[in-house]
């Protein structure tokens, strides 16, 4: 069990820290390849896209023909596409490569703990969903600091072909994985080219908006047409791709808006930072790795004392007083110059990572307990599709800043639209004050759904 156990957590990891190590490495990126910051964020844009459009699909697919075969696919896939980025000569090639790389990485995250539930006794699936959010959390801090170690020493290729030991290893333990069966119901393929179609074209309209904003409005109007033909598709099947059926409660919808605004606010955040200490600040790589790994530690270590308090306290209160906090922490960083020092921009992101920590839990305990139990696998997905959207938006958002604006003003705007995002997201919660559910019995605490501790995302 140990083995098995270790693989899933050793692929979570992988995946957490290859993202968090490319958030450091854009600068460089830019750099090497000749291209300009705007360009350079297609990198994280080519990954979220590949979360997207696959993340769904994979949880669905894991469910027909089984979780493993699903769950080692994603990971001989992340490697392949790890390889092909760390071979990248143009930013053409490493975006697709990118993209490539997010679709193995959502069949990981989709099904992660859907795998460990198949190692673990039911007695132990608590610990072990612990074991993957400290594993998750762990990866998330030490990614910015590694990611600034191997630039320090080597060139940013490296970041990648790091991956290819590790997963190596992950694919030989998941050898002691059980092999589940499926349920072998029908894989929708139709929903699955919508689900892809309609994400694909929702970034590219947002890519092209800002140099030809009719070309955007045409890709943004197609986008819409084909979620509108994969929702009315979806109302008429018993486990609809896209689960908007939960969306019809209030709670569930005002947590999935809130989320959406709050993770489009940390993702803005995440990628104007290496810009502003690294181009603006001019500080070594080293440091800013360093300093940068505050904000992720501190989400770790509040994490915890959040979900201790949502089972007490209102979450719609927690909710925004994390996003009052997570919002001051970037408008502070927004106003800082060159002559801020180490400890004040640590506190800056100490800030935001305490308020996001207080944000999240909260808000991902409220979207499960807004559902039946018998839909807290749809709920997950709902969650995850929140998250990936948010973030998505928000390196969307930088990218346009870095085409119209100056580098060093542009990451100090993304920074502060992302305090304004981040401000929006806790007035929104404060909707949910109406729409509180009942707090949970000993019984449905014991048998809270993965997820609801807010360790996946």
């Amino acid at each position: 069990m140990a083995i098995a156990v270790a693989s899933v957590l050793a692929a979570m990891t992988l995946v957490v820290l290859d993202a968090a190590m490319t958030n450091v490495a854009l600068p460089a990126i830019s750099q090497s390849l000749g291209v300009t910051p705007a360009e350079a964020v297609r990198v994280v844009n080519g990954y979220q896209l590949g979360l997207l459009v696959a993340l769904l699909p994979s949880a669905a697919l894991g469910g027909s023909v089984g979780f493993r075969r699903v769950f080692v696919a994603g990971t001989v896939l992340f490697i392949t596409a790890s390889l092909l980025c760390a071979l990248a000569t143009t930013l053409t090639w490493l975006v697709l490569a990118r993209v490539v790389q997010g679709m193995g990485g959502a069949a990981i995250m989709a099904l992660g703990i859907a795998t460990l539930r198949t190692v673990v006794p039911g007695h132990r699936l608590g610990a072990a969903i612990g074991w993957n959010a400290l594993a998750v959390a762990l990866a998330s801090a030490a990614g910015p600091a590694v990611g600034a170690l191997v630039l320090s020493t080597t060139t940013w290729p490296w970041l990648f072909a790091i991956n290819l030991p590790v997963g190596a290893v992950v694919l030989v333990c998941a050898r002691a994985l059980p092999a589940s069966v499926g349920t072998g119901s029908p894989v929708d393929r139709r929903g699955f080219a919508l689900n892809a179609g309609t994400f694909a074209l929702l970034v590219l309209a947002a890519e092209s908006g800002t140099e030809n904003p009719l070309l955007g409005i045409a890709l943004g109007l197609m986008a819409t047409a084909l979620a509108v033909l994969l929702i009315r598709r979806d109302l008429h099947r018993e486990s609809p791709l896209v689960p908007m059926d939960l969306l019809r409660a209030p709670s569930m919808r005002v947590s999935v808006i809130a989320s959406v605004l709050c993770f489009a606010g940390q993702s803005a955040g995440l990628v104007a930072l290496p810009f502003l200490l690294l181009h603006a600040f001019h500080w070594a790589p080293l440091a800013a790795g360093l300093c940068l790994s505050v904000w992720p530690l501190t989400v770790a270590l509040t994490g915890p004392l959040a979900g201790k308090l949502a089972d007490r306290v209102s979450t719609a209160g927690l909710c925004a007083v994390g996003g009052m906090l997570l919002a001051a922490g970037l408008g502070a960083a927004a106003t800082l110059d060159s002559s801020a020092g180490l400890v004040t921009v640590a506190a800056c992101l100490g800030a935001c990572g305490v308020g996001f920590g207080m944000f999240n839990v909260p808000n991902n305990r409220n979207m499960f307990l807004s559902v039946p139990p018998q839909r807290s696998g749809a709920a997950g997905g709902l969650q995850s599709l929140a998250r990936l959207s948010g973030q998505t938006f928000g390196a969307l958002l930088m990218s346009a800043l870095f085409k119209l604006a100056d580098l060093d003003d542009a990451a100090s705007m993304g920074l502060a639209l992302g305090a304004v995002s981040a401000l929006a997201a806790g007035a929104t919660s404060l909707l949910r004050r109406q729409f509180i559910p009942a707090a949970p019995s000993a019984q449905e605490t014991r048998s809270r759904p993965p997820g609801s501790d807010g360790s996946s995302g």
